[in-house]
């Protein structure tokens, strides 16, 4: 079933290209199912690449997904217009009565500030805590996970000595759990981040459980024993030219980057990674989200007490 998003929205053209299943809301008020309600917090600078990339997956399940686009109030964006912003996304206050049924909140490139540093860190610890009573299951992808383990576990980040880019190998640790079903023991995913989570004290903490990691990029998957948190320290929503345009930007920036691992075959980059993203999304929506989610979303805060 498809992804349901906004009227207009420019992603659309991009995704009816690419044969990815979607509708407007106009078209979906007219089916009967209840379609999943996602709200996207959307930290990344390029925030229509960005909404293209998440929609891909989300739009390749067999569940109808209605989108709610979320910016920040306490900072605004210096690559989108305002007037993109006001047109398809919304702020805090203006959502923090709803419930959802999942929440999917992105990297941002501010992980070598210190959490409490980070301008909108008030806000976003608000979210985190609003999402504990009114979202089924939330997705924290890149620095985000690192900020939701500092703000629910108190598991700090570790700057690496040189940024980590590239695609990696990684090993499944708990072949048995819902969000790994389906998965090759070894399966490739891009990574590009100057910080680390803390492995040895992720596994210390009783309430979570490490599902997959690298010899190279560390820990990549992790979530709590309930399924109300998934933590993922990679970007399996990358697409294709995505680490290319950042090495690309480094080098013009004059940092001097590495060029990403694992990344380059020749002169052209090799895709090794879709598969693994595509059955991520579909099974933490499927297991993590729609297995349990009441069907009443006001019923939401009663279900979360029984879980």
């Amino acid at each position: 079933m498809p992804v349901t998003i906004p009227q207009d929205l420019p992603a659309a053209e991009v995704l009816k290209q690419e044969n990815i299943f979607f509708m407007t809301k106009e078209r979906a008020i007219h089916q009967d199912i209840r379609p999943l309600q996602v709200a996207l917090l959307n930290l990344m600078p390029n925030k229509i690449r960005t909404e293209q990339q998440f929609l891909r997956l989300l739009g390749n399940t067999a569940l109808q997904v209605e989108m709610t686009f979320l910016t920040t109030a306490t900072y605004q964006s210096k690559h989108t217009p305002r007037s993109y912003l006001q047109t398809f996304y919304q702020t805090f206050d203006q959502i923090q009565d709803r419930c959802f049924d999942a929440l999917i909140i992105t990297g941002s490139p501010v992980e070598t500030l210190a959490f409490e540093e980070v301008a909108y860190w008030n806000e976003l610890t608000e979210i985190l805590n609003w999402a504990e009573e009114h979202v089924y299951s939330s997705f924290f992808v890149c620095w985000a996970a690192q900020a939701a383990l500092y703000h629910h576990y108190g598991i700090g980040k570790i700057l690496l000595p040189k940024k980590l880019s590239g695609v990696y190998s990684h090993i499944v640790r708990r072949k048995n759990h819902p969000l790994v079903r389906g998965f090759d023991d070894r399966f490739w995913a891009p990574h590009s981040r100057n910080t680390a989570v803390d492995e040895n004290k992720l596994s210390a903490e009783q309430g979570l459980v490490v599902l997959s990691d690298s010899e190279e990029a560390g820990l990549y998957l992790a979530a709590s024993q309930d399924g109300r948190k998934v933590f993922v320290t990679g970007h399996s929503e990358y697409d294709e030219l995505t680490l290319h345009d950042e090495y690309q930007r480094d080098l013009a920036a004059g940092l001097a980057p590495q060029m990403p691992s694992h990344y380059y075959q020749g002169e052209e980059v090799l895709v090794r990674w879709r598969g693994h993203a595509h059955l991520l999304f579909s099974n933490w929506l499927n297991y993590h989200v729609y297995q349990g989610t009441p069907y009443q979303l006001e019923q939401l805060s009663k279900a979360l007490q029984h879980r």
